[in-house]
Order: C-alpha cells, then structure tokens, then sequence
C-alpha cells in the first residue's frame, strides 16, 4: 500500500499543549439529559468524571465536557444548570491531568471552566452569542469555531445553501477574521465546518467531500461526525446505536483529509482504526 496522505501525517501545530503527527482524539463526555447519542448516560459528576477517565485509558487526547444538548431541537439550559453540570467535571478531570476542552455557547461557563483547569472552548455557535467573544479573549484558550447558521431548536428546519463549502468556508473565514479583532491570535483558532448543524445529508456529504479546502482557512481543522444521523441516511436508517461502522469510516476519511482533531464518542474503537491505518500506510504509530 502506498504511504498515507501528506495531509494525515503533517505535524499538527501545538493545541492546548498538544502536538502530534497524527490527529488528536477528542472524548465527548455529555453531561446532559438529552444528548442524541448518549444523554443521560453520564449526568451525575462522579459517572461523567468515570466515564472521562475511561476515556482516557482508551486513547483520548482531549475530552469535551458539554453541559447543554446542542441536538436537533434542543432547548437551551439555564447558565446556572450547565455550570453545575460541568465545572466539578472539569475541574476533577484537569486535576487528574486530562486536557480538558469545555463545549460551551455560554461567556460565563467559558470563564468558570478556566478557571477549574480548562484548556479549550468548543463553542457551537462561534462566539456569536454576547459576551461570548470576550470571555474567549480573556481566557487564553484556544477556540473551536464551529458553523451553524441556525439555533439548535430550529437548525434543521429546511437548510438551504447555495454553495455549502464555499458558504461555510466563508463563515467561517469570518468569524476567524472577527476573533483575530478581538484579540484572539490566528494560532489559538481552530475550525469546525459544522457536520449535522443545518445541514441536509448531502450537506454534510458535500463537506466531507470538500473537506481538504478548509485547508485554506489556515487554521487546524475538528471534525466531529461520530453517530450522526446522515451515517444512517446513507446506510439502512440505522438509530445512532447502530452508526459506530459509519462513524469509523467518516473519521478515517476526515483523518486522510486534513482534519487535525476528530470529536467522537467511542475512542477506542476510533483509536484502533487510526492504529491500523497507520501501519498498513507504513507510518510510525
């Protein structure tokens, strides 16, 4: 077999003090009630903390403590409620050494996670919301921009692009261009082009596809797909517990198509297949 894409073997940039020749594996560890994949699994602190360590075990890099279900239809959450979801998490998953990252809409929740030992945001909704931007500069953190041009509640209400790359890539470009005004650096940014937030199947297709010219933004690039509804789509209509194949194939394809982070809930089974990847591609573990 031929050697691996130059795309997947590049060095990736320092990111949260993390750097690799291969991408990151970013552990999603929902505590909610209401997450479509896994909500209620881990909604007390001592099982989400357990759930994070296991993780670890299993491979993860980075583990994504959210506190609000950005869902299809979601509702949002009182700030209140998310921060006693996830700041214990946060701050006994840091304490422990774990590279936390903090999946958050909220200005308020981005700081208490730093201050509990947070190493990045993931913010769904790009800093757009208010104080938002400024609670990201203040923090020092790098940021995970991620397109949707919708609320969760109403996302997915007939999305209608008519160029989806060059849209996203453009929105994207944007809210870079509007943290770097803020005071943001151009290193401390990461993007996400959004898989499953309004966006059609064959949106999220035509990303996938397109995936290498987000290479443009210049900034390392997320990709979370893991167990989204287009994986069954494009399958037999599989429910999200039947969708790990799909999801395996889909990291695989971002890994080889330059995204630098893969957001997923199962890390060891992602872990195995980038291990074998790589050592069919011939290229060091």
């Amino acid at each position: 077999m031929s050697k691996a894409s130059p795309v997947m073997t590049a060095a990736l940039p320092q990111i949260a003090g993390l750097g690799s020749a291969r991408p990151l594996i970013m552990g999603v560890i929902n505590a909610t009630p209401d997450s479509f994949y896994d909500g209620g699994r881990h909604t007390d602190t001592d099982g989400a903390i357990a759930h994070g360590m296991a993780l670890l075990a299993q491979g993860a890099d980075i583990l994504d403590v959210g506190g609000e279900s950005t869902r299809p239809g979601a509702d949002p959450v009182p700030e209140h409620v998310e921060l006693d979801r996830v700041i214990p998490v946060v701050r006994a998953l840091a304490t422990r050494g774990a590279v936390v990252s903090i999946d958050t809409r909220n200005g308020g929740v981005m700081t208490a996670a730093a201050d509990a030992g947070a190493k990045m945001i993931n913010d769904v909704a790009a800093l757009t919301r208010p104080g938002a931007m400024a609670a990201a500069a203040d923090s020092g953190l790098p940021v995970v921009l991620l397109h949707s041009d919708a609320d969760p509640r109403n996302m997915q209400d007939a999305p209608t692009y008519d160029d989806v790359v060059a849209e996203v890539i453009a929105y994207l470009q944007g809210r870079i261009g509007a943290c770097e005004a803020a005071g943001i650096p151009h290193d401390r940014l990461i993007a996400d082009p959004g898989i499953g937030f309004a966006k059609t199947p064959d949106h999220n297709v035509k990303l996938l596809t397109a995936l290498d010219k987000f290479q443009d933004l210049n900034v390392p690039i997320l990709l979370g797909v893991s167990r989204k509804s287009f994986i069954g789509h494009f399958s037999n209509g599989e429910a999200a517990d039947h969708r790990l194949p799909g999801s395996l194939a889909a990291a695989l394809w971002g890994a080889t198509h330059g995204a630098k982070i893969l957001r997923v809930h199962d890390v060891s089974e992602t872990a195995q297949a980038m291990a074998i990847w790589r050592a069919a591609s011939g290229e060091a573990l």
